[in-house]
Protein backbone atom coordinates (compact mmCIF):
# COMPACT_ATOMS: atom_id res chain seq x y z
CA UNK A 1 0.00 0.00 0.00
CA UNK A 2 2.73 2.24 0.89
CA UNK A 3 4.31 1.63 -2.38
CA UNK A 4 1.48 2.28 -4.03
CA UNK A 5 0.75 5.27 -2.58
CA UNK A 6 4.23 6.59 -3.42
CA UNK A 7 3.80 5.70 -6.87
CA UNK A 8 0.47 7.69 -7.32
CA UNK A 9 2.00 11.05 -5.85
CA UNK A 10 5.11 10.72 -7.89
CA UNK A 11 2.92 10.07 -10.91
CA UNK A 12 0.57 12.86 -10.08
CA UNK A 13 3.56 15.21 -9.72
CA UNK A 14 4.75 14.67 -13.35
CA UNK A 15 0.97 14.63 -14.58
CA UNK A 16 -0.58 17.51 -13.20
CA UNK A 17 1.53 19.63 -14.45
CA UNK A 18 1.25 17.87 -17.87
CA UNK A 19 -2.29 18.30 -18.53
CA UNK A 20 -2.51 21.76 -17.14
CA UNK A 21 0.49 23.55 -19.36
CA UNK A 22 -1.37 20.85 -22.73
CA UNK A 23 -0.26 21.85 -25.73
CA UNK A 24 3.16 20.33 -27.44
CA UNK A 25 3.98 18.74 -23.53
CA UNK A 26 0.47 16.85 -23.65
CA UNK A 27 1.45 15.60 -27.39
CA UNK A 28 4.52 14.00 -25.97
CA UNK A 29 3.03 12.64 -22.88
CA UNK A 30 0.36 11.00 -25.27
CA UNK A 31 3.03 9.84 -27.84
CA UNK A 32 5.46 8.29 -24.83
CA UNK A 33 2.37 7.05 -23.22
CA UNK A 34 0.92 5.24 -26.38
CA UNK A 35 4.24 3.40 -27.04
CA UNK A 36 4.58 2.23 -23.56
CA UNK A 37 1.71 1.16 -23.73
CA UNK A 38 1.90 -0.95 -27.13
CA UNK A 39 5.45 -2.27 -25.86
CA UNK A 40 3.21 -3.77 -22.97
CA UNK A 41 0.75 -5.24 -25.14
CA UNK A 42 3.91 -6.72 -27.29
CA UNK A 43 5.45 -8.31 -24.46
CA UNK A 44 1.96 -9.73 -22.86
CA UNK A 45 2.26 -11.68 -26.68
CA UNK A 46 6.08 -12.74 -25.94
CA UNK A 47 6.90 -10.65 -28.79
CA UNK A 48 10.58 -8.51 -28.34
CA UNK A 49 9.82 -5.17 -28.12
CA UNK A 50 12.75 -3.75 -30.13
CA UNK A 51 12.40 -6.46 -33.20
CA UNK A 52 11.25 -4.49 -36.62
CA UNK A 53 7.92 -5.28 -36.47
CA UNK A 54 7.61 -3.77 -33.01
CA UNK A 55 9.29 -0.79 -34.43
CA UNK A 56 6.79 -0.50 -37.00
CA UNK A 57 3.77 -0.88 -34.60
CA UNK A 58 5.09 1.90 -32.59
CA UNK A 59 5.33 4.36 -36.09
CA UNK A 60 1.65 2.96 -36.48
CA UNK A 61 0.24 4.17 -33.09
CA UNK A 62 2.57 7.40 -33.58
CA UNK A 63 0.76 7.74 -36.68
CA UNK A 64 -2.70 7.46 -34.98
CA UNK A 65 -1.69 9.46 -32.00
CA UNK A 66 -0.51 12.41 -34.21
CA UNK A 67 -1.74 12.44 -37.51
CA UNK A 68 -1.35 16.19 -37.89
CA UNK A 69 2.41 16.13 -37.05
CA UNK A 70 2.90 13.14 -39.65
CA UNK A 71 0.48 15.33 -42.31
CA UNK A 72 2.74 18.40 -41.59
CA UNK A 73 5.86 15.91 -42.80
CA UNK A 74 4.33 13.47 -45.55
CA UNK A 75 4.83 14.06 -49.31
CA UNK A 76 1.38 15.78 -51.11
CA UNK A 77 -1.30 13.00 -51.37
CA UNK A 78 -0.26 10.60 -48.75
CA UNK A 79 -2.40 11.38 -45.74
CA UNK A 80 -1.93 9.57 -41.92
CA UNK A 81 -4.47 7.46 -42.66
CA UNK A 82 -2.85 5.94 -45.51
CA UNK A 83 0.09 5.91 -44.23
CA UNK A 84 -1.32 3.82 -41.00
CA UNK A 85 -2.06 1.30 -43.71
CA UNK A 86 1.15 1.14 -45.32
CA UNK A 87 2.06 -0.24 -41.74
CA UNK A 88 -0.23 -2.96 -41.88
CA UNK A 89 0.95 -3.97 -45.24
CA UNK A 90 4.44 -3.97 -43.67
CA UNK A 91 3.35 -6.24 -40.86
CA UNK A 92 2.02 -8.39 -43.23
CA UNK A 93 4.58 -9.01 -46.02
CA UNK A 94 6.80 -9.73 -42.39
CA UNK A 95 4.78 -12.68 -42.01
CA UNK A 96 5.73 -13.89 -45.51
CA UNK A 97 9.30 -13.11 -44.96
CA UNK A 98 9.70 -14.74 -41.63
CA UNK A 99 8.06 -17.75 -42.85
CA UNK A 100 5.16 -17.73 -40.46
CA UNK A 101 7.62 -16.81 -37.40
CA UNK A 102 5.73 -14.09 -37.59
CA UNK A 103 1.70 -14.98 -38.45
CA UNK A 104 -1.09 -13.20 -39.70
CA UNK A 105 -2.29 -13.78 -35.70
CA UNK A 106 0.53 -11.45 -34.45
CA UNK A 107 -0.45 -8.70 -37.47
CA UNK A 108 -3.98 -8.91 -36.17
CA UNK A 109 -3.41 -8.11 -32.95
CA UNK A 110 -0.85 -5.86 -33.45
CA UNK A 111 -2.78 -4.11 -35.49
CA UNK A 112 -5.83 -3.72 -33.33
CA UNK A 113 -3.50 -2.94 -30.63
CA UNK A 114 -2.39 0.31 -32.38
CA UNK A 115 -5.93 0.95 -33.45
CA UNK A 116 -6.72 0.83 -29.78
CA UNK A 117 -4.14 2.36 -28.28
CA UNK A 118 -3.53 4.89 -31.12
CA UNK A 119 -6.95 6.17 -30.92
CA UNK A 120 -7.72 6.22 -27.53
CA UNK A 121 -4.56 8.75 -26.89
CA UNK A 122 -5.19 10.90 -29.90
CA UNK A 123 -8.77 11.64 -28.13
CA UNK A 124 -6.41 12.55 -24.98
CA UNK A 125 -4.72 15.23 -26.77
CA UNK A 126 -7.97 16.50 -28.73
CA UNK A 127 -9.71 16.92 -25.12
CA UNK A 128 -7.19 18.71 -24.13
CA UNK A 129 -7.12 20.84 -27.41
CA UNK A 130 -11.00 21.81 -26.32
CA UNK A 131 -10.55 22.60 -22.82
CA UNK A 132 -8.47 21.81 -19.81
CA UNK A 133 -12.41 21.05 -17.82
CA UNK A 134 -13.17 18.57 -20.39
CA UNK A 135 -10.41 16.33 -20.03
CA UNK A 136 -10.35 16.83 -16.17
CA UNK A 137 -13.92 15.74 -16.72
CA UNK A 138 -13.49 12.56 -18.54
CA UNK A 139 -10.57 11.40 -16.02
CA UNK A 140 -12.77 12.54 -12.78
CA UNK A 141 -15.63 9.68 -14.23
CA UNK A 142 -12.34 6.89 -15.02
CA UNK A 143 -11.08 7.86 -11.22
CA UNK A 144 -14.46 8.48 -9.27
CA UNK A 145 -15.80 5.28 -11.06
CA UNK A 146 -12.79 3.05 -10.25
CA UNK A 147 -12.48 4.33 -6.53
CA UNK A 148 -16.30 3.85 -5.74
CA UNK A 149 -16.26 0.29 -7.51
CA UNK A 150 -13.66 -0.39 -5.41
CA UNK A 151 -14.73 1.15 -1.95
CA UNK A 152 -18.46 0.12 -1.84
CA UNK A 153 -17.67 -3.14 -4.09
CA UNK A 154 -15.35 -3.81 -1.02
CA UNK A 155 -18.31 -3.14 1.69
CA UNK A 156 -21.34 -4.15 -0.44
CA UNK A 157 -20.14 -6.74 -2.71
CA UNK A 158 -22.09 -10.00 -3.23
CA UNK A 159 -22.71 -10.30 -6.72
CA UNK A 160 -20.04 -11.19 -8.92
CA UNK A 161 -20.16 -9.20 -12.52
CA UNK A 162 -17.78 -11.14 -14.50
CA UNK A 163 -16.56 -13.84 -12.12
CA UNK A 164 -14.08 -15.24 -15.53
CA UNK A 165 -12.87 -12.17 -15.90
CA UNK A 166 -12.46 -10.05 -13.40
CA UNK A 167 -13.56 -12.26 -10.02
CA UNK A 168 -13.32 -9.66 -7.82
CA UNK A 169 -15.34 -7.09 -9.53
CA UNK A 170 -19.04 -6.69 -8.25
CA UNK A 171 -22.65 -5.66 -9.88
CA UNK A 172 -22.96 -3.52 -6.21
CA UNK A 173 -19.63 -2.13 -6.36
CA UNK A 174 -20.54 -1.03 -10.62
CA UNK A 175 -23.28 0.31 -9.94
CA UNK A 176 -22.07 2.29 -6.87
CA UNK A 177 -19.24 3.08 -8.30
CA UNK A 178 -21.30 4.75 -11.75
CA UNK A 179 -23.55 6.04 -8.75
CA UNK A 180 -20.84 7.88 -7.11
CA UNK A 181 -18.83 8.98 -9.71
CA UNK A 182 -22.42 10.37 -11.57
CA UNK A 183 -23.02 12.55 -8.30
CA UNK A 184 -19.68 14.22 -8.02
CA UNK A 185 -19.64 14.51 -11.39
CA UNK A 186 -21.97 16.37 -11.98
CA UNK A 187 -21.12 18.89 -9.29
CA UNK A 188 -18.12 19.44 -11.33
CA UNK A 189 -20.20 19.90 -14.10
CA UNK A 190 -21.94 22.73 -12.47
CA UNK A 191 -19.36 24.46 -12.10
CA UNK A 192 -18.12 24.10 -15.11
CA UNK A 193 -20.29 22.78 -17.60
CA UNK A 194 -20.07 21.50 -21.35
CA UNK A 195 -21.69 24.31 -23.44
CA UNK A 196 -24.60 22.79 -25.48
CA UNK A 197 -25.80 20.54 -22.82
CA UNK A 198 -28.98 20.89 -20.74
CA UNK A 199 -28.23 19.75 -17.07
CA UNK A 200 -30.48 16.36 -18.42
CA UNK A 201 -28.25 15.73 -21.13
CA UNK A 202 -25.04 15.92 -19.26
CA UNK A 203 -26.21 13.63 -16.57
CA UNK A 204 -26.71 11.04 -18.91
CA UNK A 205 -23.85 11.41 -20.70
CA UNK A 206 -22.20 11.21 -17.46
CA UNK A 207 -23.81 7.74 -16.50
CA UNK A 208 -23.14 6.07 -19.98
CA UNK A 209 -19.51 7.50 -20.12
CA UNK A 210 -18.91 5.69 -16.66
CA UNK A 211 -20.63 2.63 -17.65
CA UNK A 212 -18.21 2.85 -20.31
CA UNK A 213 -15.52 3.32 -18.76
CA UNK A 214 -15.85 -0.09 -16.65
CA UNK A 215 -16.12 -2.12 -20.27
CA UNK A 216 -12.60 -0.34 -20.88
CA UNK A 217 -11.27 -2.04 -17.32
CA UNK A 218 -13.01 -5.09 -17.99
CA UNK A 219 -11.40 -5.26 -21.73
CA UNK A 220 -8.32 -4.85 -20.39
CA UNK A 221 -8.99 -7.12 -17.82
CA UNK A 222 -9.88 -10.13 -20.21
CA UNK A 223 -6.91 -10.06 -22.28
CA UNK A 224 -4.63 -10.20 -19.66
CA UNK A 225 -6.35 -13.35 -18.46
CA UNK A 226 -6.19 -14.36 -22.02
CA UNK A 227 -1.88 -13.70 -21.79
CA UNK A 228 -1.67 -15.42 -18.33
CA UNK A 229 -0.45 -11.42 -16.78
CA UNK A 230 -1.70 -9.62 -13.72
CA UNK A 231 -0.75 -6.57 -14.79
CA UNK A 232 0.02 -4.98 -18.22
CA UNK A 233 3.16 -4.24 -16.89
CA UNK A 234 5.34 -2.92 -14.16
CA UNK A 235 6.26 0.52 -14.73
CA UNK A 236 3.75 1.68 -12.08
CA UNK A 237 4.94 0.09 -9.27
CA UNK A 238 2.05 -1.06 -7.37
CA UNK A 239 -0.19 0.12 -10.08
CA UNK A 240 0.87 -2.11 -12.77
CA UNK A 241 1.19 -0.82 -16.45
CA UNK A 242 0.51 2.43 -18.56
CA UNK A 243 -2.35 -0.20 -19.97
CA UNK A 244 -3.17 -0.74 -16.46
CA UNK A 245 -4.31 3.09 -15.86
CA UNK A 246 -6.06 4.14 -18.79
CA UNK A 247 -7.84 1.22 -19.75
CA UNK A 248 -10.84 3.03 -19.02
CA UNK A 249 -10.42 6.29 -20.30
CA UNK A 250 -9.09 4.23 -23.62
CA UNK A 251 -13.13 3.94 -24.21
CA UNK A 252 -14.04 7.02 -22.64
CA UNK A 253 -12.56 9.62 -24.74
CA UNK A 254 -13.48 8.54 -27.93
CA UNK A 255 -17.33 7.64 -27.02
CA UNK A 256 -16.67 11.49 -25.79
CA UNK A 257 -15.76 11.89 -29.16
CA UNK A 258 -19.01 10.08 -30.58
CA UNK A 259 -21.34 12.59 -28.37
CA UNK A 260 -19.97 15.43 -29.92
CA UNK A 261 -17.76 16.86 -26.98
CA UNK A 262 -14.25 16.22 -28.37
Amino acid sequence: MKQRTITAIIALIIFIPIIIAGGIWIDIAAMVLGIVAMSELLIMKKKIVVSFESIISYLGVSVLILPTLWQNILPKGVSPTFLFYIFVMILLIITVVSKNLYSFDDAGVTTLGMLYIGMGFHFFIVARSISLYVLLYALFIVWLTDSGAYIFGKRFGKHKSSPKISPNKTWEGSIYGTIAATILCMVWLSFFPITGYSFLQMLIMTIILSIVGQFGDLVESAFKRFYGVKDSGKILPGHGGILDRFDSLLFVLPVLHLLGVI
